[in-house]
């Protein structure tokens, strides 16, 4: 079992993987943010929108979003929801999403990747208008790894609009890039062929059909390349250039069953049926659901025939008569909900091989996706409940006495400072206006008291002691009074000094006061108030459940059309060349049956 990775490892793995345009601001600061980065790296897309979806949803409704780690990557991060939602087939959300990246306040160059990624959407809907005028909005600087990109979309956004005048222009200029060896040659001479110059085409055809590469994608164009030039010079009628071109078509690519049946055809058209043998005999030992599998083994007999070899002929038409898998069958439509174990089973492996198919497919399977998310998610719902019930039951019966200490304790707080604040405010007037007597200590104010009450006394006294009295009266007020006005500044100097002491001590208290406010508040809010959420968010996903539901059916019912049609038409196909086939067979058997009696 690992251990756990600590935050700053987990960020230091994320960096390590950031696309460029994110790198290019900095490191990274917000863990979630390179949480969703991984889970796209990991093609995990639709995990990764969840994750970047809530932490922009929660960066914006924080009171300060720029105090918020998302604040240094936002404007990345809602160009990335765009990114992922476009890998995830979410071409309207993610539409929306670059768009707004288009119209914020972001560099240029991410603008201009944006401008790109919002055409190809265009483009892959079919919108090719919608497409060019977005390209258009690419100006300045443009990242070197999109230039080439843009151009070579430009140039299919122009066949698409039926202007491949426009496109050849367009694609001469991209036939030095290495990152489009092939495509780009390819691409000039399907756009050649809509402008009539065969020949030229033919020369890129050829071009492209050359071309080195190991990876899968290049080995395609060369075959596919090989394979169109190969069908241009069979109906031109150079048979031995066509055959030299076929014969580059890898023997287990793609399109090597069809590059095997055209040259065949190829040499049994240049009436060298004794070559032709070779290619479709390859070619009648392989998958024989194929179409192209299909004609060679019905062509092989008819090149034996040729060749006056009827006996030979005629056993292998009476084999294709007796293959179960063109036997006729009433109930031979499926469903793709069962798939029985039937002959019919595996003509539908072209059909699943194709985008269409595939497309959809994928389609099915995420909506089975989301439906276990969903059912995931509403069973994380009753948990939520659980836990909130045991909340409450925890801290429901303690909050009443602790309220109790609270309040007494909240009404002492709130003497002491206001205490506190009346102190301050005296000494702030006693700057202004000195006041020695706010400053006495307790004895002296008892003295002062005392004094008072002696001089009212004084009115009492005989009036020969009255004077003696009186003048030791003013002595001792005197005394008290010089002690205060003497020492009047030390006096306010310490006040000052104990007022800060104090203010020390009623921060901490202010501080504690807060902490158990929050923690207060944090207990009660940890169980109330979440009701009516998870009631909303259990409708929403009952109603997320009913939709999928429908979704589901009505994709399935999509891929069993598809599915029902591809059988009508192999079904149709098959037929046909049963009936060649028969005739076939009776042609060769009566040519052998004579020859035998010669």
């Amino acid at each position: 079992m690992s251990a756990p990775t600590t935050p700053t490892l987990a960020l230091a793995l994320v960096a390590l993987l950031l696309p460029a345009h994110t790198a290019a601001g900095g490191d990274l600061r917000d863990l979630y943010f390179g949480e969703a980065l991984y889970q796209a790296y990991q093609e995990d897309w639709f995990d990764a929108l969840e994750r970047l979806d809530a932490e922009i949803a929660q960066h914006y409704r924080v009171d300060e979003p720029e105090r918020d780690s998302l604040y240094y990557h936002v404007k990345n991060a809602e160009f990335d929801v765009g990114d992922f939602e476009l890998r995830y087939r979410m071409h309207h959300r993610a539409g929306h999403a670059i768009k707004a990246v288009l119209e914020a306040d972001v560099d240029e160059s991410v603008r201009n990747d944006a401008a790109y990624r919002l055409a190809r959407i265009h483009f892959q809907k079919g919108q090719a208008e919608d497409a060019l005028l977005t390209l258009e909005r690419i100006r300045g600087k443009v990242p070197d790894d999109l230039r080439d990109d843009i151009e070579f979309l430009r140039a299919n956004v122009y066949m698409a609009l039926g202007r491949p005048k426009d496109a050849v222009e367009v694609l001469r200029h991209l036939q030095g890039s290495e990152k489009l060896a092939g495509f780009s040659a390819y691409n000039l001479g399907i756009a050649l062929l809509e402008e009539g110059e065969k020949k030229e085409a033919a020369e890129q055809f050829d071009r492209a059909g050359k071309v080195q590469g190991s990876d899968s994608a290049t080995q395609a164009i060369v075959d596919k390349s090989n394979l169109i030039l190969g069908t241009l010079l069979f109906e031109s009628s150079a048979y031995d250039l066509a055959e030299r071109s076929l014969d580059r078509v890898h023997l287990e690519g793609p399109f090597s069953n069809q590059a095997l049946l055209r040259a065949g055809w190829a040499d049994a058209t240049a009436e060298k049926f004794d070559r032709a043998l070779v290619p479709w005999g390859i070619l009648a030992e392989r998958e024989p659901t194929d179409a192209a599998v299909q004609e060679a083994k019905l062509a092989l007999p008819y090149a034996y025939s040729k060749l006056g070899v009827h006996g030979r002929a005629a056993l292998l038409y009476l084999k294709d008569l007796v293959r179960d898998e063109i036997r006729e069958d009433r109930d031979w439509v499926i469903r793709l909900r069962s798939l029985p174990d039937a002959p019919e089973t595996f003509y539908l492996a072209t059909l699943m091989a194709s985008h269409e198919f595939q497309t959809g497919l994928q389609n099915y399977l995420d909506l089975e996706d989301m439906r276990k998310r969903l059912l995931s998610w509403r069973r994380s719902l009753d948990a939520f409940d659980d836990l909130i019930r045991r909340r409450r039951e925890y801290y429901a019966p303690l909050l009443p006495e602790i309220d109790a200490q609270f309040r007494k304790l909240d009404s002492q707080v709130r003497l002491r400072v206001e205490q506190r604040d009346h102190v301050d405010q005296l000494l702030h007037r006693m700057l202004v206006a000195p006041r020695p007597d706010y400053l006495a200590t307790s004895d002296e104010l008892r003295a002062a008291a005392r004094i008072g009450q002696l001089e009212a006394g004084l009115r009492n006294a005989s009036d020969a002691d009255r004077p003696a009295l009186s003048l030791r009266i003013r002595r001792l007020k005197g005394v008290l009074t010089w002690r205060l006005e003497t020492e009047y500044p030390k006096r306010l100097t310490d006040t000052y000094k104990h007022l800060q002491e104090l203010n020390k001590d009623v921060d901490v208290l202010t501080a504690q006061y807060g902490a158990f406010v929050r923690t207060r508040q944090a207990a009660t809010q940890s169980y109330s108030g979440y009701d009516r959420k998870i009631a909303d968010l259990r409708a929403r996903t009952a109603h997320a459940q009913e939709r999928l539901a429908d979704l589901q059916l009505r994709q399935g019912q999509l891929l069993e059309a598809v599915a029902t049609n591809e059988l009508k038409q192999r079904r149709e196909r098959l037929a046909a060349q049963l009936n060649q086939a028969r005739f076939a067979f009776a042609d060769a058997y009566d040519r052998a049956a004579k020859a035998q009696a010669q």
